[in-house]
């Protein structure tokens, strides 16, 4: 839960993550969706980082030929296709050659995919000392049904179209834990 990755963090020294939570129906909603925060984030030098259930690299082509961003190529540089193993190795592996200081990781896929994902980054960030991270989960809308209110509860933020927002501000009765889309 959010609590437990707070506590995590205060075991290790200047270590601040801060989790976002969105949701997608389609790979090209994903794509869409994504895509303008990832380039205002490239503007800002953060180092993006993925671990992507399902390959969306000839989305963000083509997308990225119809959109006019000054930083396409990095964005193309950025690895849109899946990895082929979960297993903690790998995800170490690309931990170690990808991140920096300023690092943002996106996570997509099924709701199972994404913990074993982020129970790796964790299992990482306590061998190793970053000052912050973003860890953006975009969870598959047909495989969380009703479970959305202990997927809010495991994130910080929201990230939608319209950028990073607090939960309470897209879902109307968060807090009171019954939730309704406000968007």
């Amino acid at each position: 839960t959010k609590e437990n990755w707070g506590l995590f963090c205060m075991k290790i020294k200047n270590c601040q993550v801060e989790k976002l939570c969105g949701f997608y129906v389609s790979d090209w909603h994903l794509a869409t969706t994504i895509l303008p925060y990832i380039n205002s984030k490239i503007e800002e030098n953060n180092k993006v980082i993925t671990f992507l259930e399902s390959d969306i690299e000839e989305n963000i082509k083509v997308l990225l030929q119809n959109l006019n961003l000054k930083n396409k190529n990095k964005i193309l540089n950025i690895r849109w296709t899946n990895v082929d193993d979960k297993k903690y190795i790998n995800v170490e592996n690309i931990l170690n050659n990808e991140i920096s200081n300023s690092s943002i990781i996106l996570v997509s896929g099924s709701k199972d995919y994404i913990e074993i994902i982020n129970n790796s980054i964790k299992k990482w960030l306590g061998k190793n000392q970053l000052r912050f991270i973003k860890i953006i989960n975009f969870f598959e809308v047909t495989e969380f049904n009703n479970d959305i209110v202990n997927i809010l509860d495991d994130h910080d933020k929201i990230l939608n179209t319209s950028g990073e927002k607090e939960i309470t501000d897209v879902f109307c009765g968060y807090n009171d834990k019954k939730i309704v889309n406000d968007n």
